[in-house]
């Protein structure tokens, strides 16, 4: 069910008929809202009049690719991006998630999996991350004062080299987001540093090391295999 007490509004971008009325359905049984659009064009005009708190996306739609449209989205909403794609190709889904979307759903699937999605990501939107005031960031056990440059962990002061440090900021920025390898390290290493992923893994060790409380089973920084990394908002229970 939705977490608060008013009918999310979900947007539907997705050209085949009976997929829309088979997200429809299901989405008004449990709660919520649907708008629907037929073109990636009429999606963006809906995400940019209308208070959508989630968009279910499909990858192949007839006029814009959906890389294309998740970036156009981008521009009029934060609310979170969840691809429905018959494609399940790494290069799918690190171009979906290379332009800003927050998860990845391989067609078929079925609706228990499609709601446990959406309450995951909307759980990772909430306004629970960032203090701007006082450029608090907090997840879990896990808080970053920006302003200071200070990370703690279980309230005890971490301390983090300089690289470290700066993947956590980048991950943090985008909470809840999949932060493909490229983007990643771009930000932390520079465009030259774009195919050196053997640096990533190294350094994600690292704050996995001292941030999660069992980096075997990591709780905040978790993989998406084969396209890259997310820090969660909340520790799952």
């Amino acid at each position: 069910m939705p977490m608060n007490g008013h009918d999310p509004r979900v947007l539907i971008i997705e050209d085949e008929q009976q997929m829309r009325r088979f997200l429809r359905t299901s989405l008004l049984a449990h709660g919520y809202l649907p708008i629907e659009a037929s073109t990636g064009a009429q999606g963006v005009a809906y995400a940019s009049s209308s208070n959508v708190e989630i968009v279910l996306l499909d990858m192949g739609l007839p006029d814009l690719e959906g890389p294309e449209v998740v970036r156009q989205l981008r521009e009029w909403t934060d609310a979170p991006v969840i691809v429905l794609s018959a494609r399940n190709g790494e290069k799918d889904k690190i171009s979906a998630f290379d332009a800003g979307a927050n998860d990845y759903l391989t067609k078929p699937f079925s609706v228990a999996e499609l709601l446990a999605r959406m309450r995951a990501a909307r759980r990772n939107v909430v306004p629970q991350a960032r203090d701007k005031a006082a450029s608090i960031f907090s997840a879990g056990h896990l808080k970053i004062d920006v302003d200071a440059g200070v990370v703690f962990v279980n309230d005890q002061e971490l301390h983090l080299t300089p690289i470290e440090y700066k993947l956590l900021l980048v991950l943090a920025e985008n909470v809840g987001r999949v932060m493909t390898h490229q983007q990643l390290l771009k930000g932390v290493w520079g465009t030259r540093y774009t195919s050196r992923t053997q640096y990533l893994h190294v350094y994600m060790g690292h704050l996995r090391a001292k941030i999660d409380n069992d980096p075997n089973r990591p709780k905040l920084l978790v993989t998406e295999p084969g396209v890259g990394y997310r820090l969660r908002a909340t520790e799952p229970s």
